[in-house]
């Protein structure tokens, strides 16, 4: 309080900016988002290079690219697949303002998988199209797919919840409107592992379009589309 002759109190440090995380939470989101770009740059370099043609195909080599079509359809679909996690994981580190012991955890599950989808990616691209060994491939590959899927929204759900590390200007209604978008990718990879089973190559098909639709923004175009329109419509 101040009176007549007092000076007014100075604003305490740090005023209007977001409250400071506790110690809890102690480790700093900067070097979560330098460590996960780099674990997803390296799983995205290295499904280019389980791309290979086989020794001794030189004679025929035009026939030996065409032949790695198996590996071109796998690779796509990985690289967009960490296309989508990559933009769904730089929106939550967005929302929040520190990084606790829980959703560190997390972070590194889902870096885990990634890491490891360029294994699933090479044997799809090796067995697809070989009968029984296609069907193993093709449902291993979507298992995997499945669990980062899995993982990417199980840390949107977190960050819904934990309302002590999230960015005070972000609203619960922002981030349930997030994960209620994520759910149909959920079960559209449970339905694509079901057709998977029966046959595996239209699952295949399946999943390239789950990976498309996840990174497309359908409904933004959509709405900047009506609003041009809207904006183009004579008073």
């Amino acid at each position: 309080m101040t009176g007549p002759g007092r000076t007014p109190a100075a604003p305490a440090p740090g005023a209007g900016a977001p409250a400071p995380v506790h110690r809890a939470h102690a480790l700093p989101k900067v070097r979560v988002e330098a460590f996960s770009d780099g674990v997803f740059a390296i799983a995205i370099t290295l499904l280019v290079l389980e791309i290979a043609i086989p020794a001794g195909q030189e004679h025929d080599l035009i026939g030996a690219l065409i032949a790695l079509w198996p590996a071109y359809l796998a690779y796509v679909i990985s690289f967009l697949t960490i296309g989508w996690v990559w933009i769904g994981h730089t929106a939550i580190i967005a929302h929040v303002i520190g990084i606790d012991r829980i959703l560190i955890r997390l972070n590194l599950a889902l870096l885990m998988a990634v890491a490891f989808l360029p294994f699933p990616t090479k044997l799809m691209g090796e067995y697809l199209g070989k009968s029984e060994p296609e069907r193993v491939a093709v449902i291993f590959y979507g298992v995997v797919l499945l669990v980062i899927e899995l993982l990417l929204a199980w840390m949107w759900r977190y960050v819904l919840e934990a309302k002590d590390i999230r960015h005070p200007d972000t609203s619960d209604d922002e981030l349930e409107g997030v994960r209620r978008r994520m759910l149909p990718g959920i079960a559209l990879f449970v339905a694509a592992l079901g057709v998977s089973f029966v046959v595996p190559t239209v699952g295949v098909l399946f999943y390239l379009a789950i990976s498309l639709f996840l990174l497309i923004p359908v409904r933004s175009i959509r709405k900047a589309v009506s609003g041009r329109g809207q904006g183009s419509t004579p008073a």
